[in-house]
C-alpha cells in the first residue's frame, strides 16, 4: 500500500499486559508507514485502566520497541519520563472539558447498566434514559446520546473515503465509565487532536472505534480530527484462526520470545509468515 501524505501518527500500546507479536506487527507497519510518508512518530501509552496498568507492563513497552529497533520523536523514553510528564493523568484536565461539553449540550445520560446488562438487552438498549438519572448518580457511566442517521465518513490512507454510519453495536456508546475516568473512545480521540495526529494505525478489530470516533469528533466539533487518515490492518490470529491474540496469550508475548533466544530477525520472519498465509 502506498502511503498517503502524513505529518505525524503514533503507536498507542495499553499497558495491561506483556506485548505480543501481534503488537508488534502493528507498529512495525505503523513505523514503515510513518518512514514512506517522512512523518513523525510518537510514542503515546495509554494507561487509564489503572487497575490494569502495571510499571513492569509499562517497562516492556520500551524493551519491545528497542528490541525491535523501532524509534519515535515524540514521547517518554525511559518509565521516570513516562510516568513525570506522559502518562494519560496529565491530560485529565483536558477530557473532563471535553465531558463537561457534552453534558452542557445535552448529549449525554447517565446509565447504571453493567455490560452485561446492557448486552442482554435487545438491541443494545436500556432504559436508564428515560429516567433521568442525575449525572452525578453514583455507579453510573456515561452513554453518549447516538442516532444512526449522522453521516460519517472516514479517510483512509489508500485514498478512499468511506461514508457510512454509526453501527447498533456502537450506538450510546458510553464516554465515562463508572469510575469517573474518560473512556477510550473519548480520551483517544482528545490525545490524537492534542498531539496533532493527522494519521492513525490500527488493527481491523477497531474499525467501530473508529465510527465511534468520528461520530464524537462531529457533536464535540473536532474538524482537525475528522480530517484524520485511517488504515486498518489485518490481525494476527491465533492457532484457531479465528481469535485475535490478547495479552494473556504469554507464548506469543515478545518478552516471552526472547527469553527463548529469540532475535529480531526471527520475530520478523514469525510475521511475515504469518503474512504470506493472509
Amino acid at each position: 500500500m502506498n502511503a498517503a501524505s502524513f505529518y505525524k501518527t503514533r503507536i498507542a500500546p495499553t499497558p495491561s499486559g506483556y506485548l505480543h507479536i501481534g503488537n508488534a506487527l502493528s507498529f512495525l507497519i505503523t513505523t514503515d508507514l510513518a518512514k514512506k510518508a517522512g512523518a513523525k512518530l510518537l510514542l503515546r501509552i495509554d494507561d487509564l485502566d489503572s487497575a490494569r496498568t502495571r510499571q513492569q507492563y509499562v517497562e516492556d513497552i520500551f524493551d519491545t520497541l528497542r528490541f525491535l529497533e523501532i524509534e519515535w520523536e515524540e514521547g517518554p523514553g525511559n518509565y521516570a519520563e513516562y510516568e513525570s510528564a506522559w502518562s494519560q493523568v496529565h491530560r485529565l484536565h483536558l477530557y473532563e472539558a471535553a465531558l463537561q461539553q457534552l453534558s452542557a449540550a445535552g448529549l449525554v445520560y447517565a446509565c447504571a447498566c453493567s455490560r452485561t446488562q446492557w448486552q442482554q438487552n435487545a438491541g443494545y438498549t436500556c432504559t436508564c434514559r428515560e429516567k433521568h438519572l442525575p449525572l452525578d448518580t453514583p455507579d453510573t457511566s456515561w452513554r453518549l446520546i447516538t442516532n444512526d442517521t449522522l453521516l460519517l465518513t472516514v479517510r483512509t490512507l489508500a485514498g478512499e473515503a468511506i461514508t457510512t454510519h454509526l453501527p447498533a453495536a456502537m450506538q450510546s456508546f458510553i464516554v465515562r465509565k463508572k469510575d469517573g475516568h474518560p473512556a477510550y473512545q473519548l480520551a483517544s480521540l482528545i490525545d490524537d487532536e492534542y498531539f496533532g495526529i493527522d494519521a492513525i494505525v490500527r488493527g481491523q478489530d477497531l474499525w467501530d472505534c473508529t465510527l465511534a470516533q468520528q461520530y464524537l469528533a462531529q457533536v464535540l466539533d473536532k474538524p482537525f480530527f475528522r480530517q484524520v487518515t485511517f488504515y486498518h490492518h489485518p490481525l494476527v490470529m491465533d492457532v484457531s484462526g479465528f481469535r485475535k491474540l490478547s495479552k494473556s496469550a504469554g507464548a506469543t508475548s515478545i518478552r516471552h520470545l526472547r527469553s527463548e533466544g529469540k532475535r529480531r530477525k526471527d520475530v520478523l520472519e514469525m510475521m511475515k509468515h504469518w503474512m504470506d498465509k493472509h
